[in-house]
This record gives structure tokens, sequence and C-alpha cells, in this order.
């Protein structure tokens, strides 16, 4: 089994930054993707980044060129650094590892605020 635990949350003002780390124990591989996911007040759940194997990466349009998603496979960590964070971004932020089904963690919560 997986398991997953996020950390790094809190609250920060508008134009701040925060880095999230996910640490995961259990069956995991390298050449599995991870991801981060937000699910806002009221709103869906979204993807917000993904990491494949060798490293490729994909973002959502609202985080590009402000988000950067890493992976440092030694330590079985995905890290989510957060730069230029607005109030839109407010949301639980949830770590996700792929294998034949997703593995979510508990979540850590982001709040950016004045």
């Amino acid at each position: 089994q997986v398991q997953l635990m996020e950390s790094g949350g809190g609250l920060v003002q508008p134009g701040g930054s925060l880095r999230l780390s996910c640490v995961g124990s259990g069956s995991i591989f390298s050449t599995n993707p991870m991801s981060w996911y937000r699910q806002a007040p009221g709103k869906q759940r979204e993807l917000v980044a993904y990491i494949v194997r060798g490293g490729g990466t994909t973002y959502a349009d609202s985080v590009k060129g402000r988000f950067t998603i890493s992976r440092d496979n030694a330590k079985n960590t995905v890290y989510l650094q957060m730069n230029s964070l607005k109030p839109e971004d407010t949301a639980v932020y949830y770590c996700t590892y792929w294998d034949t089904r997703g593995y979510w963690g508990q979540g850590t919560q982001v709040t950016v605020s004045s």
C-alpha cells in the first residue's frame, strides 16, 4: 500500500511564497507519475501540476509561471513551489501518486489573504 503525507501549507499574504512537500511510503516507484490537486470551498477538485517519468511536467493554466512541481526520488518526495500567490490560490492541496489506481494524501490547507 501507498501512504502520502503533505506538509508546508499555511497562511501567506498575496504575492508571497510557500513550498509544499509530500512524502510517500510503501510501494512507491520513481517511474510512476505524481501530481498536486487542489479544492477550494464550493468548487470541484482541480489538477494543479503533474510530473511524469523523466521529469516532464504539466500545469494548470492558472498557475503556469508561478508554480513549479519537482520530485526527489531518493526521498520519495514531491514538491510544489508556489510563488506570487493570489487569494484565488486558497484551497486544500492534495498530493497524488498514480499506480493502477490513484492514492491521495489527506491534504494541506493553503490560505492566501492579507
